[in-house]
């Protein structure tokens, strides 16, 4: 039975959005969002994570705690295609859009209409080759909608604009080089008509960047290196990272060796926030390349950190990184949430930032300084992280190394959480968040660069961790670094959260449930069992009815759930764990499927 625990909450605020939108109402803790989404429209969804700040949090209320258990399936749509299925679907005036793993097929529906038609359908030209170069599976994690445009990134690299209402295609860039190894799977948004795009590959010996295209058309603005002489990372008089040890010249190769940074990974593949008062956007980057950290002694920075950009020429503001001198895959690629949290008196802009590398940060978004940093999964790599400089105190019995082999390190390299991203609800105060229990053995091996093809230098096959869960979706309190309540699972939680305001949150899980959840005590209120495993993120909108929907693809894939789970495709040359041996019976529960649910009362 989960520990319900009462709510300490001050007044709580979301940083966000369009500084023409009307304050939002404040909520029943005295939380409130500060401003509201671009759109100011409750039922409409038109960004990854609903708002700038990421918050993922809809004021929508109609579901709530006392009725949720008598939600059901409303209409469903197959999309036509396998493999996994993260992101979400928008709405904009009563049309649903939904943008497919590769081939990255999107679709507008119809919600108007009985039976939800699709008014149009958009295959775009996308490499085939890209399959065969894309780390973990073939995955996208969504569209952006502005100005009358559906934007979204391809598989092998390009960046499409299409026309919301007709489906045709507007513009086609290239922005990566799918030779080397580059290519694209975050989902984009859009800053003052400025289209945020980054690079995946991290695995692939590639060059992470950051880029702002014109909305338009689709010209390039901006381009910032993570790694890289100061020119190339567009660090300059505005840089100022918060700690002594980062104020260097050239960062981004002083804590190189030779060239290396050339090959040293810091992609760009998860999410991206924007705060419009500061004007600055703020991301993570990947790994450093290649796993093997003999290879590249050092900080290796600006690898598996969280960057402040200027949201207009990309100039970098400040960096910090989680994991300096990463050698346990620990990306800082995970959602950047932005609120406002009464600490010690004084009212902070902060994001909140749950890293791969199991600690839960409570950061001020102006300087880049580490507030709070607590572990909200078990962990055994680091006892804590020293709040006067900002890094982790690494235990160095679980320090990776060439030819060493060291065992059960937690979390795994899968993070103790990953790509799914977590919620924040202004009513409570506190953050919805999908987490991994898993842990590791490790070997470092020599590698040897060879452009587009992986470039890793590690075995580390995983193993449940400690408790005999391998999952768990809990509530978090930022301000005191201190997780409030868990729903442990058997598999690890790969979907991201939403939070309503009627006090209830939704995730999925890997074996096929849907679930609606108490925000207050954790309580289950409801559960679904969908056609495949869940790694997507569940969205709410109103529908033309005006009743409230909550909608989540169903179609199990991403790193979770092909690479290592078992009785699945096993052909990738990529992993670096024995396949099936981490999930070994997870194909009991679910198989391959690419399906959308959508649940109402």
């Amino acid at each position: 039975m989960r520990a319900v625990a009462l709510l300490v909450i001050g007044s709580f605020a979301v940083a966000c959005q369009n500084s023409s939108s009307p304050p939002a109402k404040a909520g029943s803790s005295g939380a409130a969002i500060a401003v509201a989404p671009p759109n100011n429209k409750d039922g409409e969804w038109l960004m990854p994570g609903r708002d700038y700040a990421n918050s993922r949090y809809s004021n929508l209320a109609q579901i709530t705690s006392a009725n949720a258990k008598d939600l059901h399936v409303a209409w469903t749509f197959s999309t036509g295609v396998l493999r996994g299925h993260e992101g979400q679907p928008l709405v904009v005036d009563n049309t649903m859009y939904i943008v497919t793993p590769y081939p990255n097929v999107a679709y507008a529906l119809d919600l108007t209409q009985p039976g939800f038609p699709a008014k149009w359908k958009y295959r775009p030209e996308n490499a085939q080759a890209a399959v065969g170069e894309a780390c973990c599976d073939v995955v996208n994690r969504g569209a952006a909608y502005a100005n009358g445009k559906i934007v979204y990134n391809l598989l092998d690299g390009h960046t499409v604009a299409v026309d919301a209402a007709t489906g045709t295609e507007l513009w086609r860039v290239k922005m990566g080089d799918l030779n080397r190894g580059e290519t694209i799977t975050m989902a984009p948004i859009v800053v003052k008509n400025k289209v945020i795009v980054g690079s995946s590959g991290g695995e692939m010996g590639v060059r992470g960047w950051i880029a702002a295209l014109d909305l338009e058309t689709g010209k390039q603005i901006w381009r910032a290196y993570n790694i890289g002489p100061d020119p190339d990372i567009k660090a300059g008089p505005r840089f100022k990272p918060y700690y002594k040890q980062d104020q260097i010249a050239n960062s981004g190769t002083a804590s190189w060796p030779a060239d290396s940074w050339k090959v040293g990974g810091a992609t760009v593949w998860g999410w991206v926030s924007y705060d419009p008062e500061l004007n600055l956007i703020y991301h993570g980057t990947s790994n450093p390349g290649p796993w093997n950290g003999n290879q590249r002694p050092g900080d290796n920075k600006w690898s598996a950190a969280i960057i402040a950009r200027d949201a207009d020429t990309g100039e970098m503001v400040w960096a910090f990184q989680p994991t300096p001198h990463d050698v346990w895959d620990y990306d800082a690629v995970n959602e950047n949430i932005l609120v406002d949290l009464p600490m010690n008196g004084t009212t902070r802009k902060v994001l909140v930032h749950f890293d791969r590398n199991g600690f839960g940060y409570t950061m001020d978004r102006a300087t880049g300084q580490v507030l709070i940093a607590q572990p909200f999964v078990p962990m055994n790599w680091s006892s804590g992280v020293d709040l006067a400089t900002g890094r982790p105190n690494v235990n160095v019995d679980k320090a990776t190394a060439q030819g060493k082999h060291v065992k059960d390190i937690c979390p795994s390299l899968e993070g103790g959480k990953n790509q799914q991203p977590a919620a924040f609800s202004p009513k409570t105060g506190l953050f919805y968040v999908p987490t991994n229990n898993l842990c590791m053995d490790f070997t470092g091996r020599e590698v040897t660069y060879i452009a587009g093809t992986p470039y890793i230098g590690g075995d580390a096959p995983e193993v449940g961790g400690p408790g005999g869960y391998k999952g768990e979706f809990i509530a978090w309190d930022a301000v005191n670094g201190k997780k409030l309540w868990g729903i442990k699972e058997p598999f690890p939680v790969w979907s991201g959260a939403l939070a309503t305001a009627g006090n209830v949150v939704f995730y999925g899980t890997l074996d096929g449930w849907f679930k609606a959840v108490d925000a207050v005590s954790g309580n289950v209120l409801w559960k679904f069992k969908v056609g495949s495993g869940i790694v997507g993120a569940p969205m709410t909108y109103t529908g033309p009815d005006g009743k409230q929907y909550v909608a989540i693809y169903s179609g199990i894939g991403g790193d979770m759930g092909l690479l290592i789970a078992g009785d699945v495709a096993a052909n990738m040359p990529y992993d670096v764990r024995e396949r099936g041996t981490t999930l070994p019976d997870l194909a009991r529960y679910t198989s391959w499927g690419g399906m959308l649910f959508v649940f109402s009362l």
